[in-house]
């Protein structure tokens, strides 16, 4: 069995570090090879599901797939203070994804505060906020 046949094996047992030990080996942000490139996003994924949070956060220090995947994973666990924290840190990715969940819920108005302190020049922001309150 090779080593991506093991991968998917210890993802489907949920045996996580060996899943994320096994894809990380074989994963490169931006790779020109599309295959490496596809296995980091595989990596940031695992490292998702694991609920490896801190792993993330520090990886998206300089890597936006990790930041971005970070940020989804947040709003799945229903961590909005968390969001809101990384919106108020000035992670657009975060902002975007906090004014849409508010938006969402219907807490339009909520979201329309958030754009405003967290990102007021931010026109992509304030245009998600524009779509919820469009009939």
């Amino acid at each position: 069995m090779d080593w991506f046949e093991q991968a998917r094996a210890a993802e489907q047992l949920r045996d996580w570090d060996a899943a994320i030990t096994l894809v990380s080996a074989h994963a490169e942000c931006y790779s020109s090879d599309h295959h490496m490139h596809g296995n980091h996003l595989w990596h940031m994924e695992l490292l998702a599901r694991a609920k490896r949070f801190t792993e993330l956060t520090e990886l998206g220090l300089t890597d936006v797939h990790a930041r971005r995947r970070l940020n989804r994973s947040l709003r799945d666990q229903g961590m909005e203070a968390a969001l809101r924290s990384r919106a108020k840190d000035r992670d657009p990715d975060a902002l975007y994804v906090l004014v849409r969940l508010l938006c969402e819920a219907n807490r339009v108005q909520e979201a329309h505060q958030v754009a405003q302190d967290f990102g007021p020049e931010d026109q992509y922001a304030h245009r998600i906020v524009a779509r919820f309150r469009t009939p």
